[in-house]
């Protein structure tokens, strides 16, 4: 096992040289010494306008939504002591969807810029409203669960029955394409919406890892040891949701992130939860960056999607998780 420190260290690193990449990948054909001249320097010109305007927001909101995607996996499956949980299982995402399929449809997007992640925030927070009544003020991890995709599957109708009743053809295929997931065309203002609510969810979250570690002996056990289940499923809910919305707020849904990282990492761990939470944002916002620096390689003619190779990439390996768990149960 890495030791826990180096572990850490070589993440960051890995995040740093990916958002360094990232500033330096894009169809412009702009030079590493030129890019770096524009972005510190500045002139005004072109360059960079392209530098800081288009390419490092683009790489921060990279950071923001994989940092957020992983740890939010991470602390769902130490919560619900599952492997299989993943940030989506909430209903949270699926909710933030339905906020910015309205928008959308209804016009305001076109109306008002930040009417998207706006929109999305604002469903985001109606899931957690309806996940917590549904749940109870005593519901343990599986009432969570079963609440959770209540709200994610009523959220998945709506948004069906949008793209259903749908008179534009040109609006449905932007709901479309935002459903996809990405990270193009984003500026500061999608940075400052978001990095206020993954703040949050990161101090929500991060904190929790003591706990998490106790609830691998069960909960009564955990009780036991002093952990206060109902808030802490709390402070995970509004946590979980807080970074979620904020992260399908600002590129749509981007899957697999928080199902896939937190069981890369969870050997080097030493398989505890509050371990993984902080190497799962890391892995996270590295696995982000270079799944978006990749769509610009793979396909720079074409606009590939973010959530679609997130996707491709994530599916295989989700399927060799089920293969070993059903493995190891036999």
């Amino acid at each position: 096992m890495i030791p826990y420190r180096w572990l850490l260290a070589g993440l960051a690193t890995l995040v740093a040289a990916l958002f360094l990449a990232s500033l330096l990948v894009g169809p412009a054909g702009i030079s590493p010494g030129q890019g770096f001249r524009a972005l510190v320097l500045g002139d005004g010109g072109p360059m960079t306008l392209v530098m800081r305007e288009i390419r490092l927001p683009r790489a921060l909101l990279g950071i923001l939504v994989g940092a957020s995607l992983g740890l939010s996996g991470a602390a769902m499956q130490g919560y619900l002591r599952n492997p299989l949980a993943e940030p989506g299982l909430l209903g949270v995402s699926g909710s933030a969807a339905l906020g910015a399929v309205l928008a959308i449809q209804t016009g305001l997007a076109a109306a008002f810029a930040l009417a998207v992640p706006l929109a999305a925030l604002a469903g985001g927070g109606v899931a957690v409203a309806l996940l917590l009544l549904l749940a109870g003020p005593r519901g343990g991890s599986l009432t969570l669960i079963l609440a959770g995709i209540a709200v994610s599957a009523l959220a998945g109708a709506l948004i069906s029955l949008v793209l259903n009743l749908s008179p534009d053809p040109f609006a449905a295929s932007e709901i479309v394409f935002w459903m996809l997931g990405s990270l193009a065309d984003r500026s500061f203002l999608h940075v400052a919406l978001a990095t206020p609510f993954v703040a949050l969810g990161a101090a929500l979250l991060l904190p929790l890892g003591r706990r998490l570690d106790t609830l691998t002996l069960g909960e009564d056990a955990a009780e036991a040891l002093g952990t206060r289940l109902g808030r802490l499923r709390l402070m995970l809910v509004a946590g979980v949701a807080a970074m979620v919305g904020a992260a399908t707020a600002v590129a749509g849904a981007v899957g697999f992130v928080g199902l896939v990282v937190p069981h890369l990492l969870r050997g080097a761990v030493g398989a505890r939860p509050g371990r993984l939470l902080a190497a799962s944002a890391l892995g996270g916002a590295a696995m982000v960056l270079a799944a978006d620096i990749a769509v610009r390689l793979i396909l720079p003619g074409s606009d590939l999607k973010l959530g679609v190779l997130t996707a491709i990439v994530g599916a295989p390996l989700f399927l060799h998780l089920v293969y070993r768990t059903r493995r190891d149960l036999a």
